[in-house]
């Protein structure tokens, strides 16, 4: 055992697990890119054969990974508008503000 309880193959399950998946998403075959906690369930699993509930990867990526778990933001629309939008927001919002409630 090492500091606070935690063994040696506990620290080289968790530099395992780090590696895989530093290797990216896409590597474990995600076509998207982005890690769910299945996906890093699965991972987990296959590198280390202990299974976890969704819940329960959480743990493990903050605590011993320092990973924290995130949303991906809102999707914007393919078709949206940069220039339009900017256009908008200088020229008519300002009018709307104005006017108030």
């Amino acid at each position: 055992m090492l500091e606070d309880g935690v063994s040696y193959a506990e620290i080289t399950q968790a530099e395992t697990v780090r590696a895989a998946l530093e290797r990216g998403a896409q590597a474990h075959g995600s076509e998207a890119g982005l890690w769910t906690l299945e996906r890093v369930g699965a991972v987990v699993e296959r590198v280390t054969e202990v299974v976890l509930s969704g819940a329960s990867v959480r743990r493990p990526l903050a605590r011993r990974l320092r990973w924290s778990v995130l949303r991906p933001g809102r999707r914007r629309a393919v078709g949206r508008d940069g220039p339009e939008i900017a256009r908008w927001i200088a020229r008519e919002w300002p009018r709307i503000r104005e006017r108030g409630p």
